[in-house]
């Protein structure tokens, strides 16, 4: 009896052993694999997203430093002016607004541009058009991040594919910009004709934007040089006024009249709408928001996406009156009828 007792207590406490030793690590090493990724980000944690090209026509880009045409389908070209303009980190909806921008003056500038573009393409890779960066460059740029980047805007393009901006039927004046001052502005404020839908409206969420607040100092010498003017007994600055959206609509320097606009180019100012002050030898610009002001400011775009806003609802506020419309009836009639795109 003692002995099989002892028999029988030798193969329990064996099988304990095993218990204690074996099984823990047959249950922990899953989860410590499923674990390994846990500092990625949800967009670095998922499989990259392409986009789709079915049926795409091709746009012919002349990439200006390069001086060559790159054909790349419509789709990728939308995704990458998306990649170039807007930060990648910004809202889905926003990015889908963006989106939606750059496909419109696409399809208008096929339809309606008249000017010769090199080499036959359709549109330049600069801000004469829209900035457009390659594959490769924006690997460059991007570094590791460019998979989740890349992924986050294609899903936006993928999401609006097919979509574009309208007025009473046609495609839109696309315009866009980094940052307003706290209002977009009115067409003709800055550029010479009124368009009904580039109107001025409220823009608070740009505040939050870092390219908000700007101050440039500019010696004398180079104000004078700059816009032609001689400080030689003359007031400074005087009699300046402003638009609907606060921008400087005229302003007397050295005696002679500028728009906001004229005074903004000539001495790189972030925004038209500025202050200026005079210390010594001096003129100091404070300017508020980032870029000419018509049409949907990127970063409002982003808070209003913040807030829980999808993209029509971004694009119905900052094109007035416009709406989203199908893309195939423009695209057939600038591929068919004007031969810009194969």
């Amino acid at each position: 009896m003692n002995l099989n007792w002892k028999r029988s207590s030798i193969i329990l406490m064996s099988i304990f052993v095993v218990i204690i030793l074996i099984i823990p690590s047959v249950i922990v090493i899953p989860f410590i694999e499923a674990g390994e990724n846990k500092d990625l980000t949800p967009e670095q944690s998922q499989e990259p997203v392409t986009v789709e090209e079915e049926s795409s026509p091709v746009i012919k880009v002349f990439r200006t430093n390069a001086n060559k045409v790159e054909k790349v389908p419509l789709e990728v070209y939308v995704a990458r002016v998306v990649a170039s303009e807007m930060p990648a980190e910004f809202e889905l909806e926003a990015l889908k607004a963006q989106a939606l921008a750059a496909r419109t003056f696409l399809v208008k500038h096929l339809l309606h541009g008249s000017e010769d573009v090199p080499g036959g393409a359709d549109v330049l890779d600069t801000v004469d058009h829209q900035v457009y960066k390659s594959e490769e460059e924006l690997r460059r740029i991007w570094g590791t991040d460019f998979s989740w980047k890349m992924s986050r805007i294609n899903q936006a393009v993928n999401e609006t594919k097919g979509e574009i901006i309208t007025y009473k039927g046609e495609p839109i004046t696309a315009a866009f910009f980094s940052t307003s001052n706290g209002y977009t502005e009115n067409s003709e404020d800055y550029w010479q004709n009124s368009i009904p839908y580039l109107r001025s409206v409220q823009s608070p969420w740009d505040k939050q934007s870092p390219k908000f607040l700007n101050q440039k100092i500019v010696p004398l010498s180079d104000v004078e040089n700059k816009l032609g003017v001689d400080f030689d007994q003359k007031p400074v600055v005087s009699h300046l006024s402003r638009t609907e959206s606060k921008r400087v609509e005229k302003v007397i320097i050295g005696g002679k009249s500028f728009t906001g606009r004229e005074v903004r180019e000539a001495l790189g100012l972030h925004s038209s709408d500025f202050s200026i002050a005079k210390k010594d030898n001096y003129l100091i610009f404070t300017t508020r928001g980032y870029g000419h002001g018509v049409g949907m400011s990127q970063y409002g775009a982003n808070g209003m996406a913040l807030e829980g806003k999808n993209y029509k609802e971004i694009i119905e506020h900052y094109y007035q009156g416009a709406e989203v419309s199908d893309i195939s009836p423009f695209l057939e009639q600038a591929v068919t009828g004007n031969g810009q795109s194969s």
